[in-house]
């Protein structure tokens, strides 16, 4: 019984370790420790955990030294090892009494520790293994008993928590220093106007992430589209980027032929090759001009086409190894680079493109301008070359009527050159007589073109480029000449390069530049009608998954059913606009109150409660939406939108397919306050939740009306947790719902015990949350838990707060009414610091008004407290309403209190809450 009652102390020793903050080395060293001096037989105890190459080494162990190495310098190879092999298949303890009778153990390690007994255990928890467990013996034989057996597991099933909780730690930490990272990467990218400061930033980024500053950027030319050609090198290069150019001009690699390129280009995923002589794919020649050892190569892909490639080079000795997180983070990096560098290449190459065309238009102007001023000595051989210009030529006299006309004009207007001849210019030009007149003498000779509306003969627009010439005789005016042609092709590029600058081409819903400006605009407009604006900031739950299973062609797919779902949900004046990747925000311009976005957002989560079919494969996606609110959450486009996505993480945290608003709380969050928040969660199963409770006095008939119940946190290693650091965040987490569902229940439970015992002169006072009270199913609760512990409804109290009551008056109103119907009562807690609005007094089924603690603390010496307390209790007894005074410590309160007719008090003058048994001996036995 001794060793048992041992045991059981160090096993509660260890759980009490791994929920303090000790480092994991620290906390399996307890294990070890105890695993020794259980089994006092045995000579060695190791754990070990695995490697990123399939082996297990040694991470803590006794003795620190066998045969003269470390246990960090022992190495399992379950490939090797039998032994090992079977006890991660099984996930089941082996124990071999003797070595020498059993094959399965490394001979190796038998042979070099000498060892005649060995226990080999997995360190596992829910089917997921974290490591192994060897204890053996070196001269007698261990003979263990399957007592000291079990024993040992119990202590490496501690282990095994003690891993996954590190394990998850760190995979939350990277998490949220990855998400932050790429909000920074799409922020500063959305920032950059030209291909350079695109390809700097993206270096940037992509060397913290791999720790290396030799990268280069292999582009698509914007003309010739199927050559890649060097663009740009890191600036932390250990090449400067005149000499990689040079080298890249002298060995002239041909990319069309290159293996390495062909592959990451055809696959567009991402390859590393850590040392390049032992992979026949990558040009050893080139490898060999730069001193390339080892090569990643990332490729640049948006919207399903390749832009280019990115190689991260390793130029020293020693190999280098990423590892599949690196890789991936530096790829979505990398992802996000290329929707913004493939805007720049499209305006670039558009750019090229109308600087070639407008050079051809310069020269055929003067080829035109030659022809024109021959036109007065027309030759056969000159109206021949007229004829065949493919820009459209028309003669215009002095009365301004149609003189002659060229063939490509009848083409580009519609009209034969008989039913040109002798009309009127205005026909196809409905512009003042004096333009022609005004544009023939622009430039002081110099031809200059515009852009206009012609109006062809079957009423259509046709957009053109044209310029009119004047023709003189003898120095006198006589007509013009107008030149023109049909840009029809350049106005549509012209739309659709501005179409792609403020909307996204997946989901032709506004792009980030485009909800900037709109929000811009809605600030402003809130901000002079003093109007609230709310902004969504919306994540789709599981996407990537959707893209790992069918592939990014059906995750385009799904994003544009989103945006379609998305806009059916909006109302006019919404703005749905797409962020990137499966990020959404809108903007509701003009939120009323805070129950009319909630309605929104939940209107939005039941839209997808409906499954998406993607060509015939049904899925279901969630999504998590933040909201930050104009004007309490920032005054800023940036501060909102940042707002709202810190809400969305938040909601991801919490398991996702919800929506949370922003609190201040939410950008003060430490490591200190995640743990806590891990502590939080668990409170509820580990006991750590306690019931207070305060009585409430009729001081003038000197007797007990009623007592509120209040909540205490009695941490296992911190002690008492002070309300104010934990209410606010289970308000946050949400976890305030399930623990008022457990105060309420535990203070019913109690008052029905007293009541038992014959005590039926009081009522119970339970704190109702906003949150608690916003869900639909509260009413039922209340229900529910009033009959379960079968309380008579009418002695029981429910504080609402003044802030609470006023977000939603018809729903709040209605809740209200149901919960009244019941017999239960209702009072106004911390009356007097809220948004107060006298007229819900009069309309809502209120019991009693709590004053509060902040203005009886000074009543006896500020005036100003003093009027306020006294119109409050004036006003309570006017409306029939009871009023109770918190926080009263002194005698001078109390008398001023009476001296105002308030007789109801609580408050430490009279008691600070207690324990339920202490409240029993004192006012009840």
């Amino acid at each position: 019984m001794i060793e048992e009652h041992t045991r059981y102390s160090r096993l509660a020793h260890i759980t009490k370790l791994i929920n303090t903050k000790l480092e994991l080395h620290e906390v399996l060293g307890h294990v070890v420790t105890a695993i020794s001096e259980e089994i006092f037989q045995c000579d060695s105890v190791g754990i070990y955990l695995p490697q990123e190459d399939g082996t297990y080494r040694g991470f803590v162990g006794k003795p620190e030294y066998i045969n003269g190495a470390t246990l960090d310098m022992h190495v399992i190879d379950p490939k090797k090892d039998l032994l090992a092999n079977e006890v991660l298949e099984t996930k089941e303890s082996i124990y071999i009494p003797d070595t020498s009778k059993d094959s399965r153990p490394d001979r190796r390690a038998v042979e070099a520790f000498k060892i005649t007994s060995l226990l080999a255990l997995p360190i596992n928890y829910e089917d997921e293994v974290y490591g192994l467990v060897f204890l053996f013996n070196y001269g007698v034989y261990m003979n263990l008993k399957d007592t000291e057996i079990q024993a040992v597991e119990a202590y490496v099933n501690m282990a095994a928590v003690a891993i996954r909780n590190a394990n998850n730690l760190t995979k939350k930490e990277n998490l949220i220093s990855e998400k932050q990272l790429l909000i920074d990467v799409t922020k500063e990218l959305s920032l950059c106007s030209t291909l350079n400061e695109v390809l700097d930033k993206c270096f940037s980024y992509v060397g913290i992430v791999l720790k290396n500053k030799n990268i280069g950027a292999h582009l698509l030319d914007p003309v010739a589209e199927k050559q890649i050609k060097p663009a740009s090198l890191s600036k932390g290069s250990d090449w400067t980027e005149e000499d990689w150019m040079k080298t890249h001009n002298v060995i002239n690699i041909d990319h069309s032929t290159d293996k390495l390129f062909q592959e990451v280009i055809k696959t567009k995923k991402a390859v590393l090759i850590p040392n390049v002589y032992c992979d026949p794919r990558p040009n050893h020649e080139a490898c060999r001009s730069f001193g390339i050892k080892g090569i990643l190569m990332l490729p640049i892909v948006t919207m399903g086409e390749i832009l280019g490639l990115l190689a991260i080079v390793n130029l020293g000795q020693k190999e280098r190894v990423y590892t599949q997180a690196e890789i991936q983070l530096a790829q979505s990096i990398v992802e996000a680079t290329a929707s913004v560098l493939s805007h720049i290449i499209y305006m670039e190459k558009q750019e090229l493109i109308i600087k070639k065309r407008t050079c051809e238009l310069t020269e055929k102007n003067t080829e035109l301008e030659d022809v024109v001023g021959e036109l007065q000595r027309l030759s056969r051989e000159k109206e021949m070359i007229l004829n065949s210009a493919g820009d459209g030529i028309v003669g215009v006299n002095i009365e301004g009527n149609i003189s002659f006309c060229n063939p490509a004009s009848e083409t580009i207007l519609g009209y034969s050159e008989k039913e040109l001849i002798g009309k009127p210019y205005k026909i196809f030009f409905h512009k003042s007589d004096q333009t022609l007149h005004k544009q023939g003498n622009k430039g002081n000779g110099v031809t200059t073109y515009t852009d206009a509306i012609f109006i062809r003969k079957d009423g259509s627009n046709c957009p053109v480029e044209y310029s009119s010439t004047p023709i003189k005789e003898e120095k006198q005016l006589v007509g013009y000449v107008v030149t023109f042609k049909d840009i029809t092709y350049r106005k549509q590029m012209e739309e659709k390069i501005n179409y792609h600058a403020y909307y996204d081409s997946l989901t032709n819903l506004p792009n980030r530049l485009l909800l900037k400006d709109r929000l811009d605009q809605g600030l402003v407009y809130a901000q002079l009608h003093k109007e609230k604006l709310a902004v969504l900031f919306l994540d789709l739950d599981r996407f990537k998954t959707v893209n790992d299973m069918l592939g990014h062609s059906y995750g385009d797919l799904l994003l544009r059913m989103v945006a379609k779902r998305l806009k059916e949900c909006a109302y006019n004046g919404c703005t749905v606009s797409r962020q990137g990747g499966d990020e959404f925000t809108i903007i509701l311009p003009v939120a009323r109150n805070e129950f009319a976005i909630r309605e929104f957002a939940e209107n939005i989560i039941s839209a997808f409660e409906e499954p998406f079919d993607l060509n015939g494969n049904e899925i279901f996606v969630k999504a998590s939406i933040g909201i930050s609110l104009f004007p309490q959450d920032g005054e800023k486009a940036d501060d909102l939108i940042k707002k709202a996505d810190t809400a969305m993480y938040k909601v991801k945290e919490l398991s996702g397919n919800d929506y949370q608003f922003y609190t201040s709380a939410m950008d003060k969050r430490t490591m200190d306050n995640v743990k806590l928040e891990t502590s939080l969660y668990r409170a509820l199963d580990l006991n750590e939740f306690l019931v207070v409770y305060q009585p409430q006095f009729d001081y003038k008939h000197k007797k007990i009306i009623g007592v509120e119940a209040l909540l205490r946190w009695n941490h296992s290693s911190k002690g008492m947790i002070p309300p104010g650091q934990f209410i606010p965040l289970a308000e946050e987490t949400g976890l305030i719902v399930q623990i008022g569902e457990w105060v309420l229940k535990q203070s019913c439970k109690q008052l029905k015990e007293w009541q038992d015992k014959g005590f039926k002169h009081f009522t119970i006072s339970v704190n109702v949350s906003a949150q608690q009270f916003n869900k639909k199913d509260f009413v039922t609760m209340v229900k529910n838990i009033l009959a379960e512990t079968q309380l008579d409804p009418s002695y029981l109290e429910l504080e609402l707060t003044e802030n609470l009551i006023i977000q939603n008056t018809e729903e709040t109103l209605s809740k209200m009414s149901e919960l009244k119907k019941l017999g239960i009562k209702i009072s106004i807690d911390d009356f007097g610091t809220g948004y107060s609005s006298l007229g819900y007094l009069r309309n809502f089924p209120i019991n009693t008004l709590k004053i509060d603690r902040s203005f009886i603390n000074d009543v006896c010496h500020d005036s100003k407290n003093a009027a306020i307390t006294n119109t409050i209790i004036t006003l309570a007894h006017n409306l029939n309403l009871h009023v109770i005074a918190e926080g009263v410590e002194t005698k001078d309160q109390i008398d001023f209190l009476s001296s105002s007719n308030c007789h109801l008090v609580q408050g430490f003058y009279f008691s600070p809450p207690i324990k339920a048994d202490d409240f029993f001996e004192k006012y009840l036995n």
